[in-house]
């Protein structure tokens, strides 16, 4: 119900203000694309650095673009009337941590899926969620959906094909996000402080339809490419504690 999810957004944005606006300084980039958007049937795909520090970023930043404001989440005024609907994707094992704030997130707009490569922190091969585009679309038609192609928070990381999947399914259109400085000012859940004084910036790039006869492989290289996680010569993905 779009009052309680208000009201819930309200006080999720109360909550994380200081976070991005006085202990760490948030830099946004392109929110002018924002501005013309569709109400429905967007697509946010951005690399991925903490588990919810990111789409908390991300949630101010729609709020105050809804209010007019460009580049800029510090006038809070914006908490009397968020932006409602934006949904994000999301593990669905994640969002089933015991406490408070994982319920809070998953309230305020997750669509959780089921990975098919990861499950308990173990590398696993199952079927793929069956259920997951119906939910997608179903958020499409709605509004704006966050998803993290790469489905990790590890950098260089390969995009998955579930999301090339859905782009030719459902032709949104597709605004390309980069963030950086995240996984310095935060754990790995985006909920305790690891450095202060933090930069963190957000880059919104030109929204695009991706072409309809591109294939799978080709919408997930130029994804790729448009979210600036193309691995640099000599890369080599490092041995790493588990990521959602």
């Amino acid at each position: 119900m779009l009052f309680i999810k208000r009201a819930l957004l309200g006080l999720l944005a109360v909550g994380t203000y200081a976070r991005l606006n006085i202990f760490n300084r948030l830099k946004i980039e392109g929110s002018e694309h924002l501005h013309e958007l569709p109400d429905t049937n967007v697509l946010f795909v951005s690399n991925h650095q903490t588990y919810y520090a990111d789409v908390i970023a991300l949630y101010h930043i729609f709020c105050s673009v809804k209010w007019g404001f460009k580049d800029s989440v510090r006038y809070p005024v914006y908490f009397m009337l968020p932006r409602v609907k934006s949904f994000y994707v999301a593990a669905e094992e994640t969002m089933k941590e015991s406490g408070f704030l994982p319920k809070l997130f998953s309230y305020a707009g997750a669509i959780t899926v089921k990975r098919s490569w990861r499950a308990k922190g173990q590398d696993v091969q199952r079927g793929a969620d069956t259920q997951a585009p119906d939910k997608i679309k179903k958020g499409l038609e709605h509004g704006w959906v966050v998803n993290f192609p790469q489905g990790t928070t590890k950098p260089y990381a390969p995009i998955r094909k579930g999301t090339a999947h859905m782009i030719k399914l459902f032709r949104p259109i597709v605004v390309p996000v980069v963030i950086n400085g995240f996984r310095r000012a935060f754990d790995k859940k985006g909920l305790k402080f690891k450095k202060r004084g933090t930069t963190l910036s957000v880059k919104f790039k030109k929204p695009l339809i991706f072409d309809e006869n591109m294939t799978v492989e080709e919408i997930q290289a130029q994804i790729a490419i448009l979210i600036e996680q193309v691995p640099p010569p000599g890369w080599e993905m490092p041995d790493a504690s588990p990521e959602a």
